[in-house]
């Protein structure tokens, strides 16, 4: 009963003083450190009316200045005031010392505690502090997830952390910044028919001393590390063990009825940690790794040190049930997470500004790591080429945001965890890398993790260890430093177009650069200028597999750029290219003369010559140079047009990147029969050659190719090509026909999600409703992520709008991390559109109070509506809307500014290209 009666003061403390703090900056004041944690948390999940968690937490904190006050953070616990305890920590004078008032600044989520006597600087405290709170289903901080037990026919419940970017506050009081690293020793409470999991491994489980058949399981103290890497659950999940050659325990988590779904995922973590370990030269610090698969998670995977959480259909893997593309992903994902134990967790951000340091680097090695591995699927330049389409997109908007960004407010941290700070941030590694060489880069790598180990840094720290390396290795100029390179990419927005006019006669050519915008009303005087690295080769040349740089474009130290003339080109019958492998993140455009060359090249038998992640850059930066008409839609249909022989990967890819923005327009004007058409001549000969949606023969067994028949199927079925719909339909209906659909599927893998969406568009109710029974009943997470997306292709108005109101309701059958994906799925729909657009409108505060605290999940909702919003009477109606709507999109004014002028450009395109377009694409049928 003690425990009881602990959780009944807990719930009493005592007033909160009136007065408020003076001190409201939105950082912590820096009078003290943090130096350890002991925090132990009780949970109780056996009661589904009254899910909660109590506990106490003890702070060893070091004065660094003197102070009147101990500044904290704490969201959403009950503190008992009455039960705070501070003292002195050896040292001279007065050990026991006490609180007199508290107070709460609920805008920065500041508890601060006013104490007896003036904390003295150098000398170290111990705080102790009782918190309760419910176990919520927030998805952030300490939280509970279910799943469902289909032999007990019953409801299991579990916890788990989520704390990245700032919700350890929500689960115990404690100094939650980045930069305040500490050790933490973790005690658990809980029913002894649970396991309890944590950062590091199980120190003892002994009886809990009250509360019968409980336990406290306590876990060895960790090293240093930062609050939002903090990790724990409270599960019944079964594990399946690694061996691992240097003695580290691996092993991976899930619940018991998906235990066979994690053979790849224990398998493939091992062999990424000993890839890194060899490739910073550091032996992974911690003595274990678990990694769990989380029924409910809305972040797709987080790196906490020693226990890395997942969301189901990020980890688990099945070979009936997965595709290829779910399995890449998983490797990616598991890559990505584990590249953190070193990027982020060892040597962590000092603040929220550099977070691009830990994702950038985290996305960029993870593809190196799993073509290492994996070099028989070759992702790296499928992971490079996704990557780079993802930024010179988001990148191109006025509204995007440098790399290293400034962060004045905690929440707008969410915002930082985009594209650009994984995909651009991925993207600029890459570039050094290639300019410094493996040498180098390799070299400075370990000396910045050795030099920063168990503490935090700032760009500025790698840049200085990047540039010695660089200078040792003679890799630079000596007269060049990384940090001026460097920063003209990660402090600045955007990225260049570098414009190519050759001179023919006398065989040179003038480079100059600005920033590419896709936003034409924007006047272009402030052009910025970077540090680019030139690589290029000629027609004669092909040396595309050298992607050092021959020449540099500079700039000048008021940020102005250097005119830049290349000699000793070719005549005026060879093409050149510029960036070689796409080895920098920019976009060429050439005089009319290279590009009529080029396009020689590619309608004819030679297309090859170049090489083909080149022949993707083409296709996006003709049809990027149109869309914003410093480009001809001929020149640009022109290039496409080579398509009719391409049989790779990569160029599709980049084509149909660009290509579906403009059918999203398109299909809703009248010349959209023009279009289709286009489009069906383009992928006809791939679909043949890939014989359609046939199950996949020995020919095509490469995984890329295995992607590209995927991708290829995606249009061929939505433009009608060749035999794709009746084919798609015939396997749904072979899968209806089986007496055991759940166990027995005979549509190929490889187009599943194509063939599902095909047969719900051009489909009865009862198949949608059939294709929703296999959804409930299945076991596998990417399959049932596969089911949700497709039940969106249905035509029938009612049937989009009894989906989308499934969506929300909290006891339905779809989870709250996959409403928002299924959302966007009906966004994107020809029928869900509308739907969706007004269902938003008319319910966007019940949607902001649906996923409150994770005001993000809204703005992933934006994006697909308006890149289907192409007049001014409907951009200045979203406009409106948004502006009416301030307070339930509060936090997300990044969002809501990119989709705003993604809108308008998308007006700018039709009111200046949409007949120039249809004229294009007339001459081409």
């Amino acid at each position: 009963m003690k425990c009881v009666f602990l959780l009944l003061l807990a719930t009493l403390g005592l007033s909160l003083a009136e007065e408020t703090s003076t001190y409201d900056h939105f950082r912590l004041p820096r009078a003290l450190r943090p130096q350890k944690y002991d925090v132990r948390i009780l949970t109780q999940l056996e009661n589904p009316d009254d899910f909660r968690f109590n506990g106490t937490v003890k702070i060893q904190i070091e004065a660094l200045q003197n102070t009147h006050n101990i500044t904290l953070h704490s969201k959403d616990l009950t503190i008992n005031d009455t039960e705070i305890t501070l003292r002195q920590i050896g040292g001279a004078g007065k050990a026991e010392n006490c609180i007199t008032s508290t107070e709460k600044n609920p805008t920065h989520d500041f508890y601060i505690l006013n104490t007896c006597e003036e904390l003295l600087a150098g000398r170290v405290y111990e705080l102790s502090l009782r918190f309760s709170a419910p176990l919520k289903d927030q998805l952030a901080g300490y939280y509970r997830s279910s799943y469902e037990d289909s032999v007990a026919n019953e409801t299991r419940w579990i916890s788990v952390t989520q704390f990245e970017p700032s919700s350890a506050r929500l689960a115990f009081p404690c100094f939650d910044e980045p930069g305040y690293k500490a050790s933490f020793a973790i005690t658990l409470g809980y029913h002894q028919k649970y396991t309890g999991l944590s950062n590091m491994p199980v120190k003892e489980t002994r009886p809990h001393e009250s509360i019968p058949d409980y336990v406290w399981t306590a876990f060895e103290e960790s090293v240093p590390m930062s609050t939002y890497l903090v990790a724990y659950s409270v599960n019944d999940f079964s594990h399946k063990p690694s061996t691992l050659p240097n003695g580290t325990l691996f092993r991976t988590w899930a619940r018991p009825n998906a235990i066979d779904q994690c053979d790849y995922a224990a398998e493939f973590g091992p062999k990424v940690l000993k890839y890194y370990e060899e490739l910073f030269g550091i032996k992974f610090p911690l003595p274990k790794v678990d990694q769990i698969a989380v029924p409910d998670f809305s972040a797709g995977a987080m790196e906490n040190w020693g226990l890395v959480t997942f969301a189901e259909v990020t980890l688990l893997y099945s070979p009936e049930y997965s595709s290829q593309l779910a399995k890449q992903g998983t490797a990616n994902v598991v890559a990505h997470e584990l590249a953190h134990q070193w990027f982020g967790n060892l040597v962590t951000m000092e603040w929220w500004t550099d977070l691009w340091l830990n994702e950038g680097f985290a996305t960029y090695v993870a593809g190196l790591c799993v073509e290492d591995i994996h070099p028989e699927w070759r992702t790296l330049q499928t992971e490079t080429m996704s990557n780079l389409l993802n930024i010179f997109q988001t990148d191109s908007l006025e509204s995007s945001h440098p790399i290293s960004r400034p962060i004045e407010m905690t929440s707008q941290t969410s915002e930082s965890f985009d594209s650009i700070s994984y995909d651009k941030g991925s993207s600029v590694i890459r570039m050094m890398h290639l300019f410094l060489g493996e040498e180098a880069f390799r070299t400075g790598l370990k000396s910045y993790l050795e030099r920063y180990a168990y503490k935090n840094a700032e760009q500025d720290n790698l840049w200085e260890s990047l540039t010695k390396a660089a200078h040792k290795a003679g890799s630079m100029p000596t007269d060049y430093d990384i940090k001026t390179i460097m920063d003209s990419w990660t402090l600045q927005t955007g990225y260049p177009v570098i414009n190519v006019t050759r001179n023919y006669t006398t065989r040179t050519a003038k480079l100059s650069q600005e920033r590419y915008l896709l936003n034409t009303d924007i006047s272009r005087t402030h052009k910025g200028c970077w540090w680019v690295p030139l690589s290029y080769t000629s027609q004669e040349e092909k040396d595309f597999n050298n992607t050092a740089p021959k020449e540099w474009m500079e700039c000048t130290e008021t940020g102005e750029s250097v005119p830049k003339t290349i000699r000793d080109l070719p005549g005026p019958d060879q093409w050149v290219i510029f960036n070689n492998q796409l080895s920098a993140p920019y976009k060429v455009n050439y005089d009319a003369q290279n590009w009529k060359l080029l396009i020689e090249t590619l309608n004819s038998e030679e297309y090859q010559s170049i090489h083909v992640v080149n022949r993707a850059q083409l296709v996006n930066d003709v049809l990027n140079l149109a869309w914003t008409g410093e480009q001809d839609y001929e020149i640009a249909l022109q290039v496409v047009s080579y398509l009719q022989r391409e049989r790779e990967l990569l160029p599709w890819k980049s084509a149909f990147e660009n290509l579906s923005v403009l059918s999203g327009i398109l299909r809703q004007t009248p010349n959209f029969k023009f279009y289709k058409s286009f489009i069906r001549k383009l992928i006809s000969p791939i679909y043949e050659h890939l014989n359609g949606i046939n199950a996949t023969d020995a020919s095509i067994q490469q995984e890329d190719k295995i992607l590209l028949k995927g991708l290829v199927a995606q249009y061929a079925c939505s433009y009608e090509v060749s035999d794709c719909v009746t084919q798609a339909v015939s396997y749904f209906r072979n899968w209806q026909a089986e007496a055991n659909p759940d166990e027995i599927n005979p549509v190929p893998l490889a187009v599943r999600d194509n063939v599902y969406c095909t047969a719900i568009e051009h489909g009865s109710v009862e198949d949608w409703d059939f294709l929703w029974t296999r959804y409930q009943k299945a076991n596998v997470a990417t399959e049932k992520q596969t089911i949700l997306d497709s039940l969106a292709c249905s035509l029938k108005v009612w049937v989009q709008q009894r989906y989308l109101e499934r969506i929300f309701d909290a006891k339905g059958d779809i989870r709250k991390q996959d409403s928002i994906s299924v959302f966007q799925s009906i966004s994107s729909a020809q029928v869900g559109f509308p739907l969706a657009k007004k269902y938003l409108m008319d319910n966007v505060a019940s949607m902001s109070k649906f996923y409150h605290p994770q005001s993000e999940s809204i703005a992933d909702m934006l994006l697909p509506l308006c890149e289907l919003i192409f007049t001014r009477k409907d951009y200045n109606e979203f406009k409106n809307f948004m502006a009416d709507s301030k307070e339930q999109l509060k936090d997300i004014d990044q969002a809501i500014n990119q989709s705003l002028e993604t809108m308008l450009t998308n007006v700018q395109w039709k009111e200046r290209n949409y007949e120039r377009f249809t004229e294009a694409i007339k001459k081409l049928l």
